[in-house]
């Protein structure tokens, strides 16, 4: 198995993620402040270089004002529409 920073899955993950933090309004600096972390750890994540884990990721969720679940349903979504793609 590949590992998980480059796998695909993850990618889209960052780009969700991404995504989510563009719809929201706010930079890398903002979102950095309101986690307590710097602008430079913000540009990690989204380039793959810093792994997320659960916990993270739902505090960058709050962060942005997006619930958990939310998130987690649009990124499945958008996988099934990737998978459909393929087809």
């Amino acid at each position: 198995m590949d590992k998980s920073l480059t796998r695909p899955e993850y990618k889209l993950l960052l780009a969700e993620l991404r995504k989510a933090r563009k719809e929201a309004g706010v930079n890398q600096t903002e979102l950095g402040l309101r986690l307590g972390e710097t602008q430079s750890f913000i540009s990690k994540v989204e380039r793959g270089e810093r792994r997320l884990d659960l916990v993270e990721l739902n505090a960058f969720c709050k962060a942005l004002g997006v619930s958990l679940e939310d998130f987690t349903g649009r990124y499945s979504r958008a996988i099934r529409d990737i998978k459909r793609k393929r087809r």
